[in-house]
């Protein structure tokens, strides 16, 4: 016994302190909170959430792989980016929730730790498990990313393969079994058969948005859930079916028809046909008028080439008339001159 040896005494205390920190760990005495066991399949990847309290906003997170706080080791920190691209870890301070994805599971992906860096003290952490499996997995959804709209209602179906009671949780929140209740102000609705869990969420508000999970026992199969306002529609009237569009300029903006190949052969038939034929006309119209262009400059010439040969003509006929009166005043000639004479 060494009660009274202080080298003694910080030992016993320092191995006491070791205790608890693994037993705050796995008891789930701690500022973090995560789910305890996830099952997931071989070959894909899984995206765990970690929410943490507020004194820990400006902290360094990360992931640590090992079944005990001891044998821990880093997988990948806020500040520091895996290389080889196998872990990922973002931290939105907002939400006060830091995100770790894993990929390409496989059986050595089994316990990990989200963790949150303390400068001067022991750093804090709760430890999850990840059952992977190559086969049907024992607690699944139908979807695990949902977007609903400000007011409007969703349904999450989760398919189990074994016996028992079934719950619908939010990270931070408050577990709803099946009963009508609210979860953190969300009116919730269960419903539980042989196979299926389905959860109805109405009267969504944009705080209903989070992480949630379908838990069954300690298996928890995450889901995540925005809400997000309705976007408003303007629908284009035209002879070919309705076409509406999304005026929306979020990412989730699209443009849904109701448009098939068959429908559209007889409107773009007749559109072709029009184009055609307005065409035709145009090109008509443009050579008429091409052609009228024309006509005058070659009615002036035409008129240019008459004159001159009627010109041409009347000179000769003058000059031949002037020579046959000239050739016929031959003999006057002489008769004229005489009439001086008999004057003088």
């Amino acid at each position: 016994m060494c009660w009274f040896d202080l080298t003694c005494a910080l030992s016993l205390i320092i191995g006491l302190f070791r205790i608890l920190l693994i037993l705050t760990g796995l008891a789930g005495i701690h500022s973090i909170t995560t789910v305890s066991e996830v099952p997931v399949t071989a070959g894909k990847s899984i995206t765990i959430p970690c929410l943490y309290e507020s004194k820990y906003i400006n902290h360094v997170k990360y992931l640590c792989k090992g079944s005990t706080w001891r044998s821990c080791t880093y997988a990948v920190r806020t500040d520091k980016p895996d290389p080889s691209g196998k872990f990922s870890i973002s931290d939105d301070k907002t939400l006060k929730i830091f995100t770790v994805t894993i990929q390409n599971l496989n059986k050595e992906d089994s316990y990990y730790w989200c963790n949150v860096e303390i400068n001067h003290g022991p750093d804090d952490g709760i430890r999850f498990q990840l059952s992977v499996t190559e086969g049907t997995l024992d607690l699944s959804v139908d979807r695990q990313q949902v977007t609903g709209y400000n007011g409007e209602s969703i349904t999450i179906s989760c398919s189990h393969r074994n016996p028992g009671n079934m719950k619908w949780c939010k990270l931070g929140g408050n577990c709803v079994t099946q009963s009508s209740k609210k979860s953190d102000g969300t009116p919730v609705t269960t419903a539980q058969d042989r196979r299926f869990f389905n959860v109805t969420m109405s009267a969504l508000t944009f705080d209903s948005s989070g992480w949630y999970w379908c838990a069954q026992d300690k298996i928890q199969m995450l889901v995540h859930i925005t809400v997000v306002e309705k976007p408003s529609t303007t629908t284009i009237a035209t002879e070919c079916p309705s076409i509406t569009l999304n005026t929306d300029n979020d990412d989730d903006s699209l443009i849904s028809h109701s448009l098939s190949p068959k429908t559209l052969i007889i409107p773009l038939s007749l559109l072709t046909f029009i184009v055609i034929v307005a065409l035709l006309i145009w090109f008509i119209l443009k050579k008429y008028k091409q052609s009228n262009a024309k006509s005058p400059a070659m009615t002036m010439r035409s008129h240019d080439e008459s004159d001159v040969d009627l010109t041409y003509t009347s000179v000769v006929s003058i000059k031949q008339q002037k020579a046959k009166e000239v050739e016929g005043q031959d003999n006057v000639v002489y008769s004229t001159l005489a009439r001086p004479n008999q004057n003088a």
